[in-house]
């Protein structure tokens, strides 16, 4: 089994972003620390708009310009030791801007979608631009920011302009939708192996050229969410994230349907969710599933996360392997 860990590398687009320091750079440092150990690499999705915002205002603001020589270096830094670099788009940037005190998002225009098929291909252009001459590799994969890619077909066009044919954005079952975020994966059967696919991410096609590799996906029951929710409150150390901003809000309905019905998650190493690392990925195992994806938010890490990773780590199947796109 081919096993990728990858970071959606990134700050919190809520009321409040959260610092570059507490959300990026402190726990990408946590898990090199563990991932080091066992000579393992991570995939890192870089949010490149927050790159090319930085550079567009770092002359005017000092703080800007700390923060993007901080986070280019800790990218070229990845780059140069082996981890993967791979693209993630979340376009509200192109409509967000920093005050001079906070950063303030836009999200009307959260998905890559909500462009024009020009603008699609310039944003693609400029960030895979962007994204190769900061860490100096061409990025391989893709990955809709907020699992927003549908519909694909404008996306798929400027992703081959730039030679980029991997996308892991899907997991299935998945399903969201809001005025901002939408994707609707629940045609993808469980423990899905990768598939090729043309214009539309979720209908496989031999003759496609993109290639998907399904982020894992893990059913949860009602149960979790009131236990992980109960976690929040009790405020434990353990169970605090690193990232001190604060996310989109989910729609009521939403809520709900998490509190009172069993649904699909992704496999992660976010916070709680990590509890269920090692028991969905036997079941993987048990399913002959040939690539394991679990996917995390450094923003969301916390010591008990990442206390699971390190154990899962630890525990391995020897014959499995942890590698990147690239390879």
């Amino acid at each position: 089994m081919n096993i990728y860990i990858t970071l959606d590398y990134e700050l919190f687009f809520g009321e409040k972003s959260g610092s570059l320091e507490n959300c990026i750079i402190k726990p990408t440092e946590a898990i090199l620390k563990i991932v080091d150990i066992y000579k393992v690499k991570l995939v890192c999705f870089v949010d490149v708009g927050y790159l090319v915002k930085l550079e567009e205002q770092k002359d005017e603001f000092p703080n800007l310009e700390k923060d993007y020589n901080k986070v280019t270096a800790q990218i070229r830094h990845l780059a140069e030791n082996g981890h993967g670099i791979d693209l993630h788009i979340h376009p509200h940037w192109e409509d967000s801007y920093y005050d001079g005190s906070k950063w303030v998002f836009d999200t009307l225009r959260y998905k890559l979608a909500d462009f024009s098929p020009d603008e699609i291909t310039s944003i693609v252009t400029k960030y895979t631009e962007t994204l190769k001459r900061i860490s100096g590799k061409a990025p391989k994969a893709y990955r809709a920011g907020g699992w927003s890619a549908q519909p694909f077909k404008g996306i798929g066009k400027a992703l081959l302009k730039n030679n980029i044919a991997i996308d892991s954005t899907v997991f299935p079952g998945g399903y969201y939708n809001s005025s901002d975020q939408y994707y609707d994966f629940r045609g993808i059967e469980p423990f899905r192996n990768r598939y090729k696919f043309s214009d539309n991410l979720t209908e496989e096609d031999s003759g496609g050229n993109f290639t998907e590799i399904p982020i894992s996906s893990h059913k949860v029951s009602p149960l979790f969410f009131w236990k992980f929710s109960f976690l929040k409150l009790m405020k434990q150390d353990k169970h605090q994230a690193f990232g001190d901003g604060l996310a989109i809000s989910k729609t009521k309905k939403d809520i709900l349907r998490l509190l009172f019905s069993p649904s699909n998650s992704v496999v992660s190493v976010d916070g709680y969710k990590a509890s269920y690392l090692k028991k969905s990925y036997k079941l993987h195992k048990k399913n002959k599933v040939e690539d394991f994806v679990i996917i995390g938010h450094p923003k969301a890490f916390t010591d008990y996360s990442l206390s699971q990773i390190d154990r899962f780590l630890k525990n391995l199947n020897p014959t499995d392997e942890v590698v990147t796109f690239n390879q």
